[in-house]
């Protein structure tokens, strides 16, 4: 039985109803709280562009922010349609002008208008997020994976390694461990360790691990950076820690404010975690071992606190920035200069 409310069409128990007796489009509402307005407008999105089109406008209408493995509204509105309809991201242009289904109407619709009214990540409704080609489990207990270091994996760190043997990799504040999963598939043959403080995030690392057939290789330790990893010497410690200052985290769209902030915050520079990570990571890295970090918009701040450390900021082929390479025997040669930095 159809009821009205304050011009919404509701119901607690699925319904049919008629939206046009001449179409005769036949629609199965289960658990959807539609207004006439909404209606109206599923009357006339027929094929997969005009969902896409659609979808578009209304992200770039309600200002939904991006940068969560999309830069635009056409591309996230595209991936939610596809994802929705068990298609590829790829699908051809040519079969975006089929007709869907009364169904596929409804569920596309649906997913689109999740995203307007919960500003959640794309990510956060499929659970799913893609980094270096390879595609992981996420959710609200790990931040969605974006990170420019995804290139250097790809290229084997190359050329700050120098080629030099690496048998031994540790990812710091792994989240989802997307880092480390995708490190042990470029170094096949090393051991690949990854380490986070929160167990949330753990759960999501090691439900990577078992989708990657990895829990027999990749260890993961709950830890403080290096706090309770036991001391050990790796030729390449890579991270993307936590960086953003004071400032950029009072200015967070909703979408970024669905995030956990202990990915996130790093205090009033942007720093915090980092000027430990420096004081610690020379013990860890082997005589020829480099250090990898992002600190993103916090760069500048990093540049300027430790001008005296030789650092290589990574230009990227692919966009992206904040990332620097760090030789293990500067680190242990500043070492006194860090400390000292750290104590004021």
């Amino acid at each position: 039985m159809l009821t009205t409310k304050s011009g919404c069409y509701s119901t607690s128990t699925l319904f049919d109803y008629r939206l046009n007796s001449v179409e005769s489009a036949h629609y199965i509402l289960i658990g959807l709280k539609l207004n006439v307005s909404d209606l109206e407008m599923l009357k006339k999105l027929l094929t997969i562009r005009d969902f896409i089109r659609w979808g578009s406008s209304e992200f770039n209408r309600r200002h939904l922010s991006f940068g969560h493995g999309f830069t635009t509204a056409l591309d996230e509105a595209r991936y939610l349609i596809l994802y929705t309809l068990a298609l590829p991201i790829d699908w051809p242009d040519n079969y975006l002008d089929c007709q869907l289904t009364d169904v596929e109407r409804e569920q596309v619709f649906d997913i689109l208008k999740q995203r307007v009214n919960s500003r959640q990540p794309a990510a956060y409704i499929t659970h799913e997020s893609w980094f270096c080609g390879l595609k992981f489990y996420v959710d609200e207990r790990v931040l969605v994976p974006r990170s420019p270091i995804a290139e250097l994996i790809s290229n084997q760190f190359e050329p700050w390694i120098g080629g030099q043997p690496v048998n031994r990799i540790l990812d710091l504040c792994s989240g989802s461990g997307c880092i480390a999963i995708a490190c042990q598939y470029a170094f096949e043959s090393a051991d690949v360790c990854a380490s986070d403080i929160s167990p949330e995030a753990l759960e999501v690392a090691a439900i990577n691990r078992s989708e990657h057939d990895l829990d027999e290789y990749l260890t993961l330790y709950q830890s403080d950076l290096f706090d309770d990893i036991p001391l050990q010497q790796f030729d390449i410690i890579v991270s993307n820690p936590p960086y953003v200052d004071a400032e950029d985290m009072s200015a967070l769209t909703a979408e970024f404010e669905c995030e956990p902030a202990l990915g996130l915050a790093a205090g009033k520079d942007g720093l915090l975690l980092v000027d430990r990570m420096l004081a610690q990571a020379g013990s860890y890295l082997s005589d020829h071992g480099a250090l990898f970090i992002e600190v993103g918009n916090s760069q500048a701040a990093m540049m300027e606190k430790y001008a005296f450390l030789p650092m290589t900021w990574v230009e990227f082929e692919y966009g992206g920035g904040g990332v620097c390479c760090i030789q293990g025997f500067d680190l242990i040669q500043q070492q006194v200069m860090i400390e000292s930095v750290n104590s004021l």
